[in-house]
């Protein structure tokens, strides 16, 4: 299972903290990696001071905030190879993975007992198949061997742990069973329970204590007590990761030490959920469960010719038995009323376990709607579930929110290519109207969303009764519709319907006649196409009503809106293929360079260690790590293990730092040529590399980014800049910004109106919503001569930019003047105006402009520069100053 790119930046945020706390410490770590400018803008108000466990302050303790749907689960199965590589330094980790209901764990143990489960995968891939995963009701099933040779995954709940007395509970109670694992080990160490004749407990706590597992937790928000914290210290854990979509105690305090926050679009953008939600209010209930049930029948139509079985279904929330509409009403209304069958429908409540043992995903189930109470708002989870309706008012209606999170996931976590399988449905039973919509974007927030991300994420709705057309009418229109009826015959009327299409509709009026509408723009091969299918007398009037719409139309359409073309010039370099264009990565592709040009030997600075009675001290690149012989690491340093040998270092470095651009056979003979040195010319004894192989992959991985990044340099500078290099900008080949381009970001939603954005929404700015950035788009948006401008989004696939030796740089804005002139511009707060990133960024966009034979400009705009404000930079850039 491939993870989607906000899952690996997670990680990748994750790992970098685990190595920086490895040298520093976990607050200073923490320190360095919110601080940078992207992560602490992505954070928000959820950074805050990191906050050490009470008892344990030099254990690593973080929260990764996803929203519901995000994959909480295949993230923490991940994290903990993740964890043994950066911090924990051991082959076969202990793992404690604490859930906060006993349903939930009882999944999670069946799901990684599954050998084709997606969560056992990737710890079998991680661990070479060596895992075992244990309920923690059967910890004394654990080995000592399995401890020593295997990653175990213990699945208990937080409630499981969290006591103030010992007393009665299995985990901290002496268990001869246990013995095994005690008289193998010293138990000298403090910390540990022990009976009233002083004797350590044999008990699976004080063996959690001793081992010092990694401890992940789902749905935090559900732990954070002081209790917690003391189990926390029982358990003596070498690290905690938590995961959570609200990352709020019950008393509405921040979780502590959020290190990184996954945002609802990257969700939405990985095919995770399905959004928008579309919102449809009734004043009755029965009306509320007709627009469902047609709901799921529209939806059902529209999955059937997709080349992936999907079956949608709705689920209904009834009201508790003391009320009007109890789950005995709903079915008899389906039944009766609506005329489903009997077997298409499913009860899940407390009391009727319909669901259970029931495979929704199969074809041969002929389940369509579920019926519940509240009983789905724990484990179950079926991404069939596209409808939602509550006969009750949404603000109170219990649990709403989980069943609201069951029908945001998408279908196998991919984006469907019909738009409307890619949304959720929401019916709701709601006499005042306009309160359904707020009530939900309060459930949103309650389930991770941001308050932002939940507006956005409401999409109110009418159902559409004429029977023409698809099922739904959203209430704001974005575009103006050209309508246009016509008398004809039934062969006209055929050829007319070839025409329908995105934005086109043809339907028939109740009056026999005929009417074409168009969305949006009316482009001249349209009216050409539906022109030569009109009978002649009709033509010159089709053609005065188009003209007349493009005129009525063309002050309320933004140029995207009006079919204005936008097209930027791209930078092209000449390689052994030929012409390209210009990118860092395709330069160093058709680069050769080998890495035994390079040599493996590292000095003491890069890697050095001392050892002592009872201490090593590692320095990596300057900076030192101390491994003391107590507790778990004494264990580590002192077995010895049969097979410590060069050559099988050597083939444990080989598969932790290859790359696809490293051909095997240099990798293991540059490996084997730096593990001699370090064993000869640095006299290091091969037990205690392998005791530091961990830090040592490190090292390693950045001396191979280090050469990666010089050869990337040379490809790049020989490509663009070099003498003998060929460069051109091509009007032929160009980045075209398009009408919806941006659909689904985030708007920005500051008090400035932008006369001539391309687009007529701005999508958000970056930083502050009327910050710097906006300042300089407004002045931007005043310019003399401007056409229109658009505000160009970072990483975006329809963005424009430009090569930089380590990426791509995109350009803060990009314009069209009215002489024809494209204009890029890019703005540098002060603190960043100087610096070598800036630099590079003016270098490659200052060779595109001189490329573009005097069509093309750029510019780096500042708040201030030599006397000049923002506007007056880009005046003079013009040639207006």
């Amino acid at each position: 299972m491939n993870l989607k790119p906000y899952q690996t930046d997670t990680l990748s945020v994750l790992r970098r903290f685990l190595e920086e706390a490895r040298i520093v410490g976990p607050a200073a770590a923490y320190e360095t990696i919110t601080s940078e400018p992207e992560q602490a803008a992505r954070l928000g108000h959820y950074k805050q001071p990191y906050a050490p466990l009470d008892d344990l302050p030099g254990v690593p303790y973080v929260c990764l905030r996803l929203p519901t749907g995000g994959g909480k689960t295949i993230l923490g199965t991940h994290a903990i190879a993740v964890a043994r590589d950066a911090w924990i330094e051991k082959d076969c980790p202990l793992v404690l993975w604490l859930v906060p209901s006993n349903i939930i764990r009882k999944q999670t143990v069946e799901a990684f007992g599954k050998t084709r489960h997606p969560y056992r995968q990737a710890l079998d891939e991680a661990f070479s198949g060596q895992v075992r995963v244990f309920d923690i009701g059967d910890f004394t099933q654990i080995r000592p061997q399995d401890i020593r040779d295997r990653c175990c995954v213990v699945v208990g709940t937080i409630q499981t742990l969290r006591v103030s007395d010992t007393e009665g509970r299995k985990v901290y109670a002496h268990n001869e069973e246990m013995e095994p694992h005690f008289s193998a080990l010293r138990v000298t160490a403090p910390g540990l329970e022990r009976m009233e004749n002083g004797k350590v407990k044999f008990s699976f706590a004080n063996l959690l204590h001793i081992h010092r597992p990694l401890m992940i937790v789902d749905e935090a928000h559900n732990a954070v007590t002081g209790l917690t914290r003391e189990m926390q210290a029982r358990v003596n854990p070498c690290a905690i990761v938590e995961l959570t979509a609200t990352p709020r105690d019950r008393q509405g305090r921040l979780l502590n030490n959020i290190l990184h926050s996954v945002t609802a679009q990257e969700l939405k953008d990985a095919g995770m959920i399905k959004l928008p939600i579309l919102l449809s209010e009734h004043e009755s209930w029965q009306t509320a469960v007709n627009g469902a049930v047609a709901a799921r029948a529209w939806l059902a139509k529209k999955a059937e010719p997709g080349p992936e079985y999907l079956r949608p279904i709705a689920l209904f929330q009834a009201q508790p038995k003391n009320q009007e509409v109890t789950v005995d009403v709903l079915k008899t209304h389906l039944m009766k009323t609506e005329q489903i069958p009997k077997e298409k429908i499913a009860i899940a409540t407390g009391d009727q376990r319909g669901l259970d043992g029931i495979d929704l995903f199969d074809r041969r189930c002929p389940i369509e709607h579920v019926i519940t109470i509240e009983a789905l708002k724990e484990g179950w989870d079926c991404s069939f579930a596209y409808v939602l309706c509550s006969v009750s008012h949404v603000r109170s209606a219990v649990s709403v929110e989980q069943l609201l999170g069951r029908v945001l996931r998408m279908p196998c976590a991919r984006r469907r290519g019909v738009a409307d399988l890619n949304r959720a449905y929401a019916f709701m039973s709601e006499s005042e109207f306009g309160q359904t919509a707020k009530a939900l974007v309060d459930k949103l927030v309650s389930m991770g969303f941001e308050e932002e991300e939940a507006r956005d994420s409401v999409e109110q709705v009418q159902l559409n009764l004429d029977g023409q057309g698809d099922l739904f009418r959203v209430e704001k229109e974005t575009h103006p519709v050209f309508s246009y009826t016509i008398a004809a015959d039934d062969d006209v009327v055929s050829e007319l319907h070839t025409v329908a299409c995105d934005g086109v509709t043809v339907r028939d009026t109740e009056d026999g006649l005929v009417e074409v509408s168009v969305t949006g723009p009316v482009d001249d091969e349209r009216v050409q196409t539906v022109c030569a299918m009109l009978p002649e007398r009709e033509r010159p009037r089709f053609i005065r009503e188009v003209e007349h719409y493009r005129v009525e139309s063309r002050s309320r359409l933004p140029p995207a809106g009006r079919g204005e073309p936008f097209r930027v010039p791209r930078l092209m370099a000449e390689t052994q293929d030929g012409m390209v264009f210009a990118d860092s990565e395709t330069f160093v592709e058709s680069h050769d360079w080998s890495l035994l040009d390079y040599s493996p030997n590292m000095d003491e600075r890069e890697f050095a260690i001392r050892e002592t009675a009872n201490q090593f001290e590692i320095d990596v690149e300057g900076r030192h790590v101390r491994f003391s012989a107590t507790g778990e690491t004494q264990l580590a340093f002192d077995v010895h293990v049969e097979g410590w040998t060069p050559e099988a270092l050597v083939l444990w470095l080989d598969p932790q730092v290859r790359g696809i651009d490293l051909l095997q056979s240099e990798l293991l003979k540059w490996l084997r040529d730096l593990v001699d040195h370090l064993l000869t010319a640095r006299g290091m004894h091969i037990d205690t590399l392998m005791r530091c192989k961990y830090l040592l992959v490190r090292v390693i991985r950045d001396k191979l980014e280090t050469i990666r990044s010089m050869e990337r340099n040379k490809a790049y500078q020989r490509c663009l800049f070099e003498p003998g290099a060929r460069v051109e900008v091509s009007f032929d080949r160009v980045v075209t910004f398009r009408d919806g381009m941006y659909q689904g970001l985030r708007p920005y939603r500051g008090h400035w109106k932008p006369g001539k954005h391309f687009l007529g929404s701005v999508p958000a700015f970056d930083g502050v919503e009327d910050g710097e950035e906006c300042q300089c788009a407004q002045a931007l948006d005043g310019l003399p001569g401007l056409k229109f401008w658009i505000r160009n989004v970072a990483g975006h696939d329809e963005s424009f930019w430009l090569p930089t030796a380590t990426g791509r740089f995109y350009p803060d804005f990009v314009a069209l003047l009215e002489d024809g002139r494209c204009v890029v511009v890019e703005y540098k707060g002060a603190h960043l105006a100087g610096g070598s990133d800036t630099n590079e960024k003016r270098t490659i966009g200052e060779l595109w402009e001189r490329k573009s034979d005097g069509r093309g400009l750029f510019v780096i705009v500042e708040q201030t520069r030599d006397g000049m404000d923002m506007r007056q930079q880009l005046m003079a850039k013009i040639g207006m100053g």
